[in-house]
């Protein structure tokens, strides 16, 4: 048959249709997955609690790199899943690294592999079933490893019938959707982690817009430092700004009055302070709310007048029996005057917010009820850099205190989201001392006995403190540039995650490692794109386009300078 001349094997051999060949090659394709998904990649050298070492076989490498199955085609790979062969089921594990076995003939790599977890193994189809996190039967030196397909991790990645919200999918597969548990995510906290311009801001955009589709008579409060949220949320939530926001003064406990109306240090703030819890305590009790109470506290949340409060300064400064000079008296009267005259401070300290509106405040910021609009973006930027943490600290305490005095009432979950983190809950070395950072931390550590959750995001989570990234059960982790911010997720990541860690420099723009209580087992995702119209206002400006617009640059400048003289009225 080989000495047949080529023309005449041709002619006695039928010319197949166009479909028959794509049928072929189809079959073709589906037979080579069979193999690589059926044919062993290579051996477990030695097995330890957390994970092992294994050999691989570099030709077979090559071979599942060729496959139409994505994740065939990544077996073996650095942050790729492989499963193992046990007694009654298949046990997932990690990539974490690879290496040259130096001591054989080249063939072979060397690679540390993390536990994942274990399923079942349906015996008819082959199929993994059942699959839970953790390991119960480790396998034993020499048990053969294969690659995880595309059809494993789909049954792997498949909700186990917990409410959750898809947000994107599953890397290296483009069709298995990304799910997130949303009472074990919000029950335990979570964290938003990624450097500028990963993607971050609409990433949180994103999970917030699922969870109030999930949930539309939820509760969610975000705290916004640079107003980038209202755009995003501007149809499903409510937007509070210093133009609408406000917050009554007296809501102030004790300690956030003294960091509003206290600059002094050292001796003279220890003698501010007890002059201010005097007369603050005399201004509240003058109300009739309190006279009605019996007694109350200078942290009692009772409405008084500022008036009253500069009255009883002036009379405790009159009496002729007092311990010290009148200096103390005229730096808390001269601050509260600055105070009742800057336009910027009006969302505040003005005179109408004397009455009783902390009832109706709360409804409002809380979303009690929601009115289907379950999300309320609390947009600081316009507040004055010097009490935009008392802001924030005022918020993040009335969560907390709503939360323990409603213990009773079985009053509903609130989920409170702080962005630019970092700057409100520092690190020790970055510490001032701010009553915002004690709150938050303590909502971190008490905040879900109470039904509090919390969602940090923040681009440098080396400047959180320490304790409070360790309270979040579910870490999003974006790509991180810096080495100490690296360490640092890695310090506070599961054991079973460090491999999917190492892959944190290399992720793409809106790629995330999601490890922790809110999904099975660590993933790897993709994030979906999100509408334009719920998209945060982050995106970088094009130098080059505004560069090359001309005309209006003199009315441009007109027009700030007179919004900046009136400060925004």
């Amino acid at each position: 048959m080989n000495d047949m001349p080529r023309d005449s094997l041709s002619a006695t051999s039928a010319s197949p249709a166009p479909g028959a060949l794509v049928d072929d090659a189809a079959q073709d394709a589906v037979n080579t997955s069979l193999d690589n998904a059926t044919t062993p990649l290579g051996v477990v050298l030695e097995i330890a609690g957390a994970g092992s070492q294994i050999a691989l076989d570099l030709q077979r490498l090559i071979q599942c790199a060729e496959d139409a199955d994505p994740s065939i085609a990544l077996a073996g790979q650095v942050g790729s899943q492989i499963k193992i062969k046990t007694k009654d089921g298949w046990l997932l594990a990690s990539v974490r690294n690879q290496r040259q076995d130096r001591r054989g003939d080249g063939n072979s790599i060397i690679a540390n592999i993390d536990f994942m977890g274990e399923g079942m193994e349906e015996r008819l189809t082959g199929k993994i079933h059942s699959f839970r996190r953790g390991v119960t039967r480790y396998p034993i030196p020499g048990a053969l490893i294969y690659p995880a397909t595309t059809a494993d991790l789909r049954q792997i990645y498949a909700s186990d019938g917990r409410s959750s919200i898809q947000i994107g999918t599953v890397y290296p597969t483009t069709d298995i959707r990304a799910g997130i548990y949303v009472d074990a995510m919000l029950g335990k906290h979570f964290a938003l982690l990624g450097s500028t311009g990963t993607g971050k801001s609409t990433s949180a955009a994103l999970i917030l817009h699922r969870i109030c589709q999930a949930a539309p008579q939820g509760h969610i409060v975000m705290i916004d430092p640079h107003g980038e949220y209202s755009a995003a949320f501007r149809n499903t939530g409510t937007i509070f700004d210093v133009s609408n926001l406000q917050m009554p003064y007296w809501l102030l406990n004790f300690e956030e009055h003294c960091e509003v109306l206290l600059k002094s240090g050292g001796d003279d703030l220890q003698e501010d302070k007890d002059i201010l819890a005097k007369c603050l305590l005399a201004a509240r009790s003058k109300n009739r709310l309190a006279q009605g109470m019996g007694k109350i506290t200078v942290d009692s949340p009772i409405p008084y007048m500022l008036s009253d409060l500069t009255n009883m300064l002036q009379d405790e400064m009159g009496k002729l029996d007092k311990a010290t000079t009148t200096a103390p008296y005229m730096r808390i009267k001269t601050k509260i005057e600055e105070l009742k005259a800057d336009p910027r401070y009006q969302f505040m300290f003005s005179g109408m917010l004397v009455g009783d509106t902390m009832a109706s405040f709360i409804s409002q910021i809380f979303r009690m009820p929601s009115a289907g609009k379950p999300i309320s973006i609390i947009d600081v930027s316009g507040v004055p850099s010097d009490i935009t943490s008392t802001v924030v600290a005022v918020l993040s305490r009335m969560v907390f205190d709503f939360a323990i005095w409603g213990r009773n009432e079985k009053t509903r979950p609130i989920l409170l989201v702080c962005e630019e983190a970092h700057r409100y809950v520092p690190n020790e070395r970055n510490a001032d001392g701010s009553s915002v950072g004690r709150i938050l931390s303590r909502i971190a550590k008490e905040g879900r006995k109470y039904g509090i959750s919390l969602g940090l995001i923040t681009q440098r989570p080396s400047d959180l403190a320490e304790g409070v990234l360790s309270q979040c059960g579910t870490i999003i982790s974006m790509r991180l540039n810096n080495d100490r911010d690296q360490a640092f997720v890695k310090a506070a990541m599961p054991e079973g995650a460090r491999g999917f860690l190492d892959s944190i420099p290399a992720l793409r723009n809106r790629e995330c490692i999601i490890c922790g209580e809110g999904v099975s087992i660590p993933i790897r995702v993709s994030f979906d794109n999100l509408e334009e119209s719920k998209r945060p206002a982050s995106e970088d400006p094009s130098f080059v386009e505004l560069w090359n617009d001309e005309g209006g640059e003199e009315e441009q400048v007109e027009r700030v300078v007179q919004r900046w003289r009136t400060q925004g009225n």
